[in-house]
This record gives structure tokens, sequence and C-alpha cells, in this order.
């Protein structure tokens, strides 16, 4: 009876270790980074792709542009910022990769002017997901603004817009997945994507424009693999919204297009982008008057 017990507490206590073990394991995060990764993204430039834009809003497609700005750059962990002199900020560094997402379009007499920016951590020790998501809104009636800031076991929230009911809001939000990362992951390591169904934070932009309530909604992802372009696909029945995003099979896995489907005036209407061109430059080097000349081969009419 002895030897029983003994036995029983050792298989528990075996049990209880593996269980831990699995959880630990689990918590650690590895992305498959391609060993031509830094060559690409490590060379002093950004990634720039201009799209043609078709863009819903009240009801019509509007003609537009967006541009997608993807480059790595050195960021604070405690402050959440691009750090101004990283050699010096020791264990506070880390590598994140950057996208600026850029939409512009007119609606009637007046513009709209969009932007999300979104920082991933490129090596990630226990956490994968963004560490900050900042969108801005601008039109003539006028703006607001939306940042999610990762903090070690929630989001947090904070909202300004000149609509009453959305203004000056600060709140925690659940840790679940972000649709916005979803681009930065495809460009990291799109095996790390989540499929089936999840808990997911819909695209900023999209909440913003569509005044929907900021919280977890239940997503279902798939990646659907073909020869040329992967298809990132996701779909949020009780939005009745659906995102596809089109990138190459392989390193640096460049998106291509996509499209969003969401009612809109009481039907089903497509916003879509397709790629125009892409150039890889140094920008933010690029700012004197003669240095337009980069406009004309992204083909920017806005």
């Amino acid at each position: 009876m002895k030897n029983i017990l003994i036995l029983s507490f050792l298989l528990v206590l075996f049990q209880a270790c593996g269980q831990k073990t699995k959880i630990e394991s689990k918590e650690k995060v590895n992305l498959k980074l391609n060993e031509q990764f830094g060559k690409y993204w490590y060379q002093g430039k950004a990634e720039l792709t201009s799209y043609d834009l078709e863009q819903v809003r009240y009801g019509e497609k509007r003609a537009g542009e967006a541009v997608l700005i993807f480059v790595t750059e050195d960021f604070s962990k405690s402050k959440q910022v691009k750090l101004d002199n990283p050699q010096q900020a020791g264990e506070d560094a880390e590598k994140v990769m950057k996208l600026n997402f850029n939409k512009k379009f007119n609606t009637g007499i007046y513009p709209y002017s969009m932007m999300t920016s979104v920082f991933a951590p490129v090596y990630p020790e226990n956490d994968i997901h963004a560490r900050k998501v900042t969108t801005s809104v601008q039109e003539w009636c006028g703006h607001v603004f939306m940042q999610l800031n990762n903090k070690k076991d929630h989001y947090h929230l904070m909202t300004r817009s000149y609509f009453q009911s959305e203004g000056d809001v600060e709140s925690k939000m659940e840790k679940v997945w972000l649709e916005d990362e979803l681009w930065t992951l495809i460009r990291l390591d799109p095996t790390q994507i989540p499929e089936g169904e999840v808990q997911l934070i819909p695209s900023t932009q999209y909440l913003r424009l569509k005044h929907k309530e900021s919280k977890a909604y239940t997503a279902n992802i798939k990646i659907i693999k073909n020869e040329g372009l992967n298809e990132l696909n996701i779909n949020i029945p009780k939005l009745e919204r659906q995102l596809s995003i089109f990138y190459q099979n392989e390193h640096p896995f460049k998106i291509e297009k996509w499209e969003e489907t969401y009612p809109e005036n009481g039907k089903m209407m497509t916003t879509s982008a397709k790629i125009k061109e892409r150039i890889m430059l140094d920008y933010w080097n690029k700012n004197g008057v003669k240095d337009s000349v980069y406009r004309e081969k992204l083909s920017l009419d806005f």
C-alpha cells in the first residue's frame, strides 16, 4: 500500500512537471526568419509599395491610393517609441519591424487621410504580439486617433475623437490577436499566423471608419496556399466582414493585393487594392524638392 501511494505521488508530480514544461515551452516564441532576412531588411532602406485603391465609403467606391512602408528600426521596450540613440539604450533596445499603412481617397468635396503604424518584434522572447499599434484618420469633419500599447498581461487602449461617444477613452483590453499585426507577421514568419477560430481585435482603421466597439471578436483564419500567391483569409461572422491578403509565398513575402468586404449602406461592398510600384529606398533622406522624382517612380498621385 505504501509503495502504491509513493508511486501515485510520483506520477502526479511527474504529470505536473510535464504540464509546466509544456506551458513554458508554449510561451517561448521562435520566429523562423529566412536566412536572407538580414540581407533584405538590414540594408538601411525601407520597402515602399504603392497600390491602386478602391475604398468603400458612404455606399460608394472611391478611387484612391495606398502605400505600405515596411522598415526595421530600434525600439524602446519601456517607452514603446523609436529610439534616438540605440547604442546607448542597452537592454531597453529591441529590434522591430514597423509598418506604416497609408490610405488617401476623396469623398465628394473632402479628402480622407488614414494611417496605421504597427511595431512588431523581430526577435520576440516570450510575446509575439505587436508592441504598439496606432491609427489616425483625418478628414474635414475632424480627426480621430487610436492607440494600443502591449502591456504584460493586457493592451492599454486610448482613443481620441471629435465624436462625443468615442472621445477621450482609456481602458484595458484582453491580450488577443490583433488583425493589424498579421500584416507584419506575414513579412516576418507567416507560419506563426494562427489558423482556425481565434479571438481577434479587428483592423483599427475599420473600427474607426465603421464606429464599431473596440473589443475582441470571434474570427476564423485560414491560409490558402497557391503556386504564386498565398492568401491570408480572415472572416469575422458577427461583423459580416472578410479580409483577404495576397502575398508571395517565398521570402520576403511581399504583399501584392488585398480585398475587404463588409456591409455598407445595407449591401455587401468590397474595398480592394492592387500593387502599382515597389522600391527600396532610404526615404527619410529624400526630402528635397529634387527627390519628388521618387513619387513618380511610385506612381503616386495624391
